[in-house]
């Protein structure tokens, strides 16, 4: 796919203020450690298909004089959606790379990967979505069941982000450094950042699917969960759910409970299904 196993070289040596500005490189956690590296295994390589064609639809486009990287205009080959969760995390990886599309092209651009590797247009929107995640994991390798299957378009680039990585971080680490923030996360405008902490403290809002199953069915799934039926979610940290006073059929649940909720078998078989903001 790339013209050489050459374009994939580079020197491992850095210079020492590059070294300084990795040691102290400190990345945004998916999960609740942010030192435990097993806990950032990554995708399989399907999802990062599905996200990258998703995020080719996303994207913002600029005006030719601001263009950095050029996307191709044809999607990879994808498999169908495997289930609901599948669906969830493509999404979730596109969006969060489209949050950061301009540090991470930026990124792509001062490490030189893309002045110094001929890489074809229709896989650049891969490379911004594992670009992302392998940011994500703090540059470490992925770990995956060796029966997993994979796809040569990810091994690819795959490959490629690993040959890079000590550039990747330096790069990165300059960009947090030259925007004195702390993480990835404190580079994005201040507005993005007081919006997207409004919307985690936002309630969760759920229909039940009276086709499905009955409210009261409902609450008692819920109760075997560990849940229980309060009059108002705010300011509440224990596993609870309100019932809307204006409609009988949808529920309230605090913000922190969401991850909880996607995994039990109300959400998982639609009976229970949730507000998009």
């Amino acid at each position: 796919m790339f013209n050489s196993s050459s374009e994939l070289e580079f020197s491992n040596q850095t210079s020492s203020e590059e070294i300084a500005q990795l040691a102290s490189l400190e990345l945004p956690s998916r999960g609740k450690s942010s030192t435990c590296l097993a806990e950032k295994p990554g995708y399989p390589d399907s999802i990062y298909v599905m996200a990258a064609n998703i995020f080719q639809g996303i994207r913002i486009e600029k005006s030719p004089e601001k263009v950095l990287i050029k996307y191709g205009n044809e999607p990879l080959p994808a498999s169908e959606p495997e289930d609901e969760t599948f669906q969830r995390l493509s999404y979730e990886l596109a969006f969060s790379a489209l949050k950061y599309q301009d540090i991470l092209e930026s990124i792509l651009i001062d490490s030189y990967i893309f002045p110094s590797t001929t890489i074809p247009d229709h896989l650049s929107s891969l490379i911004i979505v594992m670009l992302y995640d392998f940011q994500d994991r703090k540059f470490q390798a992925r770990l995956l069941p060796d029966d997993e299957d994979t796809i040569l378009e990810v091994q690819e680039v795959e490959n490629l982000l690993n040959s890079f990585k000590t550039k990747l971080a330096a790069s990165l680490a300059r960009c947090r450094i030259k925007h004195d923030a702390l993480s990835i996360y404190h580079i994005l405008p201040e507005t993005v950042r007081k919006q997207e902490l409004r919307a985690s403290t936002l309630p969760l809002y759920a229909w039940i699917n009276t086709c499905k199953i009955s409210p009261d069915e409902v609450y008692s799934n819920l109760r075997k969960n560990g849940y229980h039926k309060v009059k108002s979610v705010l300011h509440i940290d224990d596993k609870v759910f309100a019932v809307d006073t204006h409609c009988y059929d949808v529920l309230i649940f605090p913000s922190h409970l969401k991850n909880d909720l996607l995994h039990i078998d109300l959400v998982k078989d639609y009976k229970l299904i949730f507000q998009v903001n």
